[in-house]
């Protein structure tokens, strides 16, 4: 019998530099397959088509004024800013730990400066949309999305590949 692994600790770099103590949670990116029924004459029951990856974002939130983050507010660039968590996870069965990291590439999307009140916690929520996303566990990579260049990789293997070939990539 296996006890989950379950997040101990964590921290969050913003083009290199780190966020310790400073972010107070961060959703991490949902993975998600654009898809489409379809059910063809002779089908007893619809299928559904793989369309590709939705959009992926991350939502975080710090305890206050994060001036490096405003300072790229706007970037024209799709990739201007680079985003890694990276979390340790241990189950309370063993005394090792293992890392999740993940990597993504976009920019802000949004920044909510949140209410202002004296002497009161202050949230300071950002959202960041990527064009790139990597995945990885204690070092390997798990799942690698680039949207501009067209791969997708999970455990090993391009699933487009096979399309760049087609479209004469």
């Amino acid at each position: 019998m296996g006890m989950p692994r379950k997040l101990k600790g964590y921290n969050l770099f913003h083009n290199g530099t780190h966020f310790l103590g400073q972010t107070k949670e961060i959703q991490l990116p949902k993975l998600s397959r654009k898809m489409e029924e379809w059910q063809g004459g002779g089908m007893s029951g619809p299928i559904s088509i793989d369309y590709g990856q939705e959009a992926i974002q991350l939502e975080w939130t710090c305890g206050g004024l994060m001036e490096e983050v405003l300072r790229v507010y706007g970037i024209t660039t799709h990739d201007g800013v680079q985003l890694r968590f990276a979390g340790g996870y241990q189950r309370e069965d063993s005394p090792a730990y293992d890392s999740l990291e993940i990597v993504v590439r976009g920019r802000h999307k949004e920044i909510d400066l949140g209410t202002a009140k004296p002497r009161e916690d202050t949230d300071f929520k950002v959202t960041t949309v990527a064009s790139y996303y990597k995945l990885s566990i204690n070092g390997e990579d798990i799942i690698e999305m680039d949207f501009i260049n067209m791969v997708e990789r999970i455990n090993g293997h391009d699933l487009l590949a096979g399309l760049r070939k087609a479209i004469g990539l």
